[in-house]
C-alpha cells in the first residue's frame, strides 16, 4: 500500500501539476525526443525547457541522455502508479457518497423521507 504522505507521491503530483510538464510527459510517451523538439511546440526557450525537463528527472519520470551535441529525452522508469492508486482511493470514496446522494434524491422525489 502507498503511503499517502510519501515524499515520491509529493514530487510525482507537484512534477504533473504544471501544463508543460504534462504537455512533455505526452510527447515522451510517443518516443524520445531532444531538448530542441520537446521546446518548440511549447514555445519556450531551451533554458525555461531544462527547469522542466529537471523536475520531471527528480520525480523519475523523463531521463535525459547526452547523444552527440544534443540531450535525448526519454520517459523514465518512474510510473505514475502512487498517484494512480491515490486517486482511485478517493475516487471510490466519492463514489459511494454520490450513489449515497442519488438514492437520497430518488426517494425524495418519489415523496419518501
Amino acid at each position: 500500500m502507498v503511503k499517502y504522505s510519501s515524499p515520491v507521491l509529493d514530487r510525482t503530483f507537484a512534477a504533473v501539476s504544471d501544463p508543460s510538464r504534462r504537455e512533455i510527459l505526452d510527447r515522451l510517451s510517443r518516443g524520445p525526443a531532444s531538448i530542441s523538439e520537446l521546446a518548440q511546440p511549447l514555445g519556450l526557450s531551451l533554458p525555461g525547457l531544462m527547469k522542466h525537463v529537471r523536475i520531471l528527472e527528480e520525480a523519475d519520470l523523463v531521463r535525459t541522455e547526452k547523444k552527440g551535441r544534443t540531450r535525448q529525452c526519454t520517459l523514465g522508469a518512474a510510473r505514475l502508479d502512487d498517484a494512480a492508486e491515490w486517486i482511485e482511493r478517493y475516487r471510490e470514496r466519492w463514489e459511494k457518497r454520490l450513489d449515497r446522494l442519488e438514492t437520497y434524491i430518488d426517494d425524495r422525489r418519489k415523496g419518501k423521507r
